[in-house]
């Protein structure tokens, strides 16, 4: 379905920025905070580059299998918060000693390719509508901001917050800096908001997960968007509207030519799609059997 005009979105809308006087008569400051995968992209954003990889030796045929699994069970599930702090603890372990230049070098040269027909429609429309209203819009993601960034600014997204990985003398150490996730994500909201002058109790969330419960209990306006079967029965349960995206269109125009600092923020997050992948997929056959 189309998504609907922000000021549309709950049962009682809030006055455009521009009518939103403080006490001082200056107008509020909003955002829009957007979640990324399946909610502003049809898939895992870092599930991505696992072929390139392949390619280039990083990784071998059996991880490149089991994250195409995970990416279909993604698509179907989700992740529910276990699985996502034993993500965490895999991608620790994986990405380990890999040299960033050579991670780098990868991303340079199938970051087209690879980043192409994600985008939903409605999320794209919906971006420009809030921007429209005079609000910023932020792309909140536990992915790394290796390739959260260059996708936020290809959304014409203000700001991008993510998850960061540790770098040592040219090489992944193997440790988070800061995970962009639950509560991390709330706090990450919180302090941009004050550097911002953001009202939090006039801004707008949107998230497929239910991992993202405390996001969108940080805001004035919440949105689920595709979501799963938990964060669905929330929504139901707290009146929160509920949107259907469905229109993939392809990123490639979307895109500019990366310069050196956009390839510079689209590497680490492949390792951590990987991670996820391989995860997820050992994680739901021992619960199967």
């Amino acid at each position: 379905m189309t998504a609907p005009h922000p000021d549309g979105a709950g049962s009682n809308p809030p006055p455009t920025s521009e009518q939103t006087p403080t006490p001082s008569d200056r107008p509020v400051r909003t955002a829009a905070f957007f979640d990324l995968d399946k909610t502003v992209i049809a898939k895992s954003s870092t599930l991505a580059f696992s072929k390139p990889f392949f390619d280039q030796g990083l990784i071998n045929r059996r991880t490149v299998l089991k994250s195409a699994y995970a990416q279909f069970l993604f698509l179907m599930s989700g992740a529910d918060h276990d699985q996502m702090e034993r993500m965490r603890s895999y991608i620790t372990n994986m990405c380990t000693g890999w040299d960033v230049e050579q991670v780098k070098s990868i991303v340079r040269e199938t970051l087209h390719d690879v980043v192409n027909p994600l985008v939903f429609a409605e999320a794209a429309e919906l971006i420009a509508d809030h921007k429209l209203c005079g609000r910023d819009v932020v792309v909140v993601s536990a992915s790394g901001e290796e390739i959260v960034a260059p996708i936020a600014r290809a959304l014409g997204a203000t700001h991008a917050m993510a998850t960061r990985m540790v770098v040592e003398d040219g090489k992944y150490t193997g440790e988070i800096a800061f995970y962009c996730y639950g509560e991390g994500k709330v706090e990450a909201i919180r302090q941009l908001a004050a550097r911002e002058g953001y009202a939090l109790e006039h801004c707008y969330a949107y998230s497929d997960s239910i991992t993202d419960l405390p996001m969108l209990e940080a805001v004035g306006h919440p949105t689920v968007v595709n979501p799963d079967r938990a964060l669905r029965k929330e929504a139901l349960a707290r009146g929160w509207p509920i949107l259907t995206f469905s229109r993939p269109v392809s990123l490639r125009d979307r895109i500019p030519a990366p310069s050196g600092a956009a390839v510079a923020t689209s590497a680490a997050v492949a390792f951590s799609a990987l991670a996820a992948g391989a995860l997820t997929y050992s994680l739901l056959r021992r619960f199967a059997l």
